[in-house]
């Protein structure tokens, strides 16, 4: 799966931040429940308009942007 094919971004909608495929559900909300450990099927009953493939992209997404090194200065 392309999850850019489901992350949407616009700068006149939720002040720019990732959302699911041009509505107004975050990514980081999605995030935040998968986080909170609220289950798959709890979270789609919450938000009819989401599929689980949406979750799936808002990891692959996640995990996408914490792939980079990170410099870390010697004393």
């Amino acid at each position: 799966m392309n999850y850019m094919e489901r992350i949407t971004f616009n700068p006149n909608q939720c002040g720019g931040r990732p959302c699911i495929r041009g509505m107004r559900i975050r990514v980081k909300d999605v995030l935040d429940l998968v986080a909170a450990g609220v289950p798959e099927a709890d979270i789609l009953a919450d938000y009819p308009d989401l599929e689980a493939d949406d979750i799936k992209a808002s990891l692959e997404y996640a995990a996408a942007q914490l792939d980079h090194p990170v410099l870390v200065a010697s004393r």
